[in-house]
Formats: C-alpha cells, sequence, structure tokens
C-alpha cells in the first residue's frame, strides 16, 4: 500500500496488517511501515517456494504443496507439517495473508486461501533477482567465456 506524507508529499510504502478481533471482524492495522524487501533476505528455501507458488494467485494449502513439488520437478515435496509452519512464519513476517477469495460456492469451507501482500510481491522479486545474479556468477565461473 502506498501512502503520501503529508508535509513533503512523498509516497511511503506501509504494511497493512490485517487480524481478527475478538467478535472475529477483520481489524487492518496501516501504521506500521514496510521494511526494506532486501532486509528480510536471504529466504529459507521453503518459504521462497512457498511464495513463488503464490504469485501464480490465491492458494489452499494442498495447491500449494503441488505447485512447489511441481515446480521443482519432484525434488522438493512439502509436507503438511513443513507447509503449514512456513505459512504461519509468512503471515507473521507479512509476506502471506489469508485470503477471503474462493473459486466458487462449492469450495470446501474448511480450505484456508493464502496469497501474496504487497510486501511478500516485493520480497519474492528480490529473492528471485538476488538467485539469477547468483546463478549467473556460477555459469560464468564453472564456463569461463561462455556466459
Amino acid at each position: 500500500v502506498l501512502r503520501r506524507e503529508p508535509r513533503s508529499g512523498r509516497e511511503v510504502a506501509e504494511t497493512v496488517r490485517q487480524f481478527r478481533d475478538q467478535n472475529g471482524r477483520v481489524v487492518r492495522d496501516r501504521a506500521t511501515p514496510s521494511p526494506d524487501p532486501r532486509s528480510l533476505l536471504p529466504l529459507p528455501q521453503a518459504q521462497f517456494h512457498v511464495l513463488v507458488a503464490l504469485t501464480a494467485g490465491d492458494r489452499h494449502g494442498y495447491a500449494i504443496m503441488g505447485a512447489v513439488e511441481e515446480s521443482s520437478g519432484g525434488v522438493v515435496r512439502m509436507g503438511p507439517a513443513t507447509l503449514y509452519g512456513t505459512l504461519k512464519k509468512l503471515v507473521e513476517r507479512d509476506l502471506v495473508e489469508e485470503s477471503d477469495h474462493r473459486p466458487s460456492s462449492n469450495d470446501d469451507e474448511r480450505r484456508r486461501y493464502y496469497c501474496l501482500t504487497g510486501l511478500g510481491q516485493a520480497v519474492c522479486r528480490a529473492e528471485s533477482n538476488r538467485l539469477s545474479t547468483l546463478v549467473s556468477i556460477a555459469r560464468s565461473n564453472l564456463r569461463p567465456g561462455l556466459a
């Protein structure tokens, strides 16, 4: 979320934290400024895989597990404990949030859907760039003259 500072007119990114109050109503807190995405790097492998899976849109847990396995060519397989522990950390860091969006009214009500926050998108992009640079260096060093 971007807002303008009243005195300078400068745009400042801020995190929108969302939580439920005692009555179950969604409450948003817009007072917390967003950290620089690079300050959250490097990401643990499981967290990066989940963020990448969510770049395609809202997904529930089982769909995230399948997307991670597919995108890694079957090399990375997350079990429920790893997935939900990872999602919990990503929600706490404001990189992911629970989504109210449901693909259809027939969808199982017990499923929880997750989506990237603005900060989550920025962190995923920053980690992608960091890893891309690292891969370029490795390729250059391993095949001198062919990079």
